[in-house]
């Protein structure tokens, strides 16, 4: 049995004295002796510095202990958060690596909601899930093994009742069928405990991670929380991405171990060469699993921080002279073209990110109503009327793909993988994967224009004015109201996972925070907003797109 472990008070170790720590200060990083504790909380410096037991300081995970309030370059205390490299900063930090930050927050502000925050609860439910997942997929393997097992019992009597038909002939044929059988077998069932004892390692790992997640949202300091929410987000998103490509892979595919013997074994015995044939019957596996959430970055940024959202007026999209046009939706490319669909003219257009025109990409038969990015120089746009949304390829110009519906199409939005589809007379969305063009009904969910972000749903509902946010698998996370919020037409979200929505009817553009708590008033008439209909956000960059439905008014490219 393991001797416990002991700490000596560091105060004391200065002095050559040994005395044994009863607590460890997260403040000052030292342990304290029962004496030294009672100075320790007399000092007007440290008074208010918070402690835990030397027992709870071990119960931290490894990462956590090894991290400092104390900057390794400069060896000052963080009191800054740079939020474009997302990290901590001592005041020497800003003239060093931070000089052309221009985003530098008190650090405090970050952290003072962090155990409170959405993190918390999100990622703790991420820890289960995984669990939930590996257990359902381990149980599927295992389940499988016996399966493929009670396959080869009854391949191999198959085998020996048809063999028990015929003469000694056949012997030579059967015991080869027998040899082909074991190796098909021995082949399957290699593989299966293969990854069988990958999932299972994985499933120990988030295991001993969740246990160590929860020592640390008791005993771990603010700063310490922030640092591993991140080191254990990024676990929990690389293992989320192993479920997902472990789903959509091969290796989950059922394969059925047959034996097909010979039709002409009976009438002509003298003409058989084989005994039969092994094959290995493939089709995809009927696991279960929740959808874990890829990136959970943005969940960290404090609610308060929608003060400091201020965009910043950069340019128009100059309309081609001469021209009526009425502007229904529009999206950002990558390279940070515009696309801008036109309603009277059927016709969807690219402009430059200075504003100036470039060309009409396509003209549709039908009305078009909404617009997204899909990837690779591709679109999806949507048809009310029509109840279809077609992929469009803007290099070449044309439809690529088109989806038909009994039911009218509005917001559409996609994350390259998947493409989801409002249907708000009918109450659902519809997911489309994009791979196989399989779809899944999601009901319940009233939505008009929506958007994909981080396997969330985001959508508004101008009829309730609501703005909400779901699961890909169709759970409702939240709904909020709010009396600036009229009419919610288009939304958006940026890299932090704020949710901006133009409102038509209280004319004004409207930053929801993602926690779906709380909202701002961003931009309105003194803008030069007026009845906006759609917003579209480029998430590195962070230009913004609003799109106003009356004649006349181009639309406005801005900077977050």
């Amino acid at each position: 049995m393991a001797s416990p472990r002991k700490d000596f008070c560091t105060l004391c170790k200065e002095d050559k004295v040994t005395s044994s720590a009863v607590t460890w200060c997260t403040e000052c990083e030292v342990f304290l002796c029962v004496e030294c504790e009672k100075h320790h909380k007399r000092s007007r410096s440290s008074k208010d510095h918070n402690t835990i037991s030397a027992e709870n300081y071990h119960e931290l995970p490894s990462f956590i202990k090894a991290t400092s309030n104390l900057c390794k370059v400069h060896d000052k205390k963080f009191e800054l958060y740079c939020s474009v490299h997302a990290c901590a900063c001592c005041v020497h930090c800003t003239t060093d690596e931070h000089q052309s930050c221009q985003t530098m927050k008190p650090l405090s502000d970050i952290l003072k909601e962090i155990k409170s925050s959405a993190a918390v609860t999100l990622l703790t439910k991420d820890l289960k899930d995984l669990i939930d997942n590996f257990n359902e997929i381990l149980g599927y393997l295992r389940n499988r093994i016996s399966t493929n097992a009670k396959q080869k019992t009854k391949a191999i009597h198959d085998i020996r009742s048809m063999r028990l038909s015929i003469d000694d002939y056949l012997n030579q044929q059967e015991q080869k069928l027998l040899k082909d059988l074991e190796i098909e077998h021995s082949k399957l069932r290699s593989e299966i405990d293969k990854l069988l004892h990958e999932v299972d390692g994985r499933a120990k790992h988030i295991r001993i991670l969740q246990n160590e997640f929860s020592n640390m949202t008791k005993y771990a300091t603010e700063l310490q929380t922030y640092i591993g929410l991140k080191e254990i987000e990024k676990v929990t998103s690389k293992e989320a991405n192993y479920m997902e490509d472990l789903k959509r892979g091969p290796d989950l595919n059922e394969r059925t171990l047959l034996v097909t013997t010979s039709p002409a074994l009976a009438p002509i015995l003298h003409d058989i060469k084989s005994f039969g044939e092994i094959t290995i019957n493939t089709r995809p596996c009927n696991v279960q699993v929740n959808a874990g959430r890829k990136d959970q970055a943005q969940y960290l940024v404090p609610s308060s921080m929608l003060d400091q959202v201020k965009p910043s007026f950069i340019n128009t999209l100059k309309v081609p002279g001469g021209k009526q046009m009425r502007f229904v939706d529009c999206c950002i490319l990558p390279d940070n073209n515009c696309l801008v669909l036109d309603a009277i003219r059927k016709s969807l257009l690219m402009f430059r990110n200075d504003g100036t025109f470039i060309s009409s990409i396509l003209t549709f038969k039908e009305d078009p109503d909404t617009v997204c990015f899909v990837k690779n120089g591709t679109v999806s746009v949507s048809f009310y009327r029509s109840c279809a949304v077609a992929l469009v390829d803007i290099v070449q110009s044309k439809v690529i793909r088109h989806f038909k519906f009994s039911h009218p199409c509005y917001g559409v939005s996609s994350d390259g993988q998947v493409m989801v589809i409002a249907k708000p007379t009918t109450q659902n969305v519809i997911v489309i994967n994009l791979q196989d063009d399989s779809k899944e009904k999601l009901r319940g969910i009233n939505l008009h224009n929506i958007s994909l972000f981080m396997g969330n749903i985001y959508g508004t509902n101008a009829w309730n004015n609501t703005v909400s946010c779901y699961k890909l698998s169709g759970e409702m996370l939240w709904t909020f109201k709010h009396v600036d919020i009229v009419t919610p037409v288009g939304i958006a979200l940026d890299q932090n996972g704020f949710i901006y929505v133009a409102c038509r009817g209280s004319n004004n553009i409207v930053v929801v925070s993602p926690d779906g708590k709380s909202c701002r008033t961003i931009l309105n008439q003194d803008n030069g907003i007026n009845t906006p209909q759609s917003v579209a956000i480029d998430v590195k960059s962070g230009i913004m797109l609003v799109i106003s439905l009356t004649n006349g008014v181009d639309p406005l490219l801005l900077k977050l």
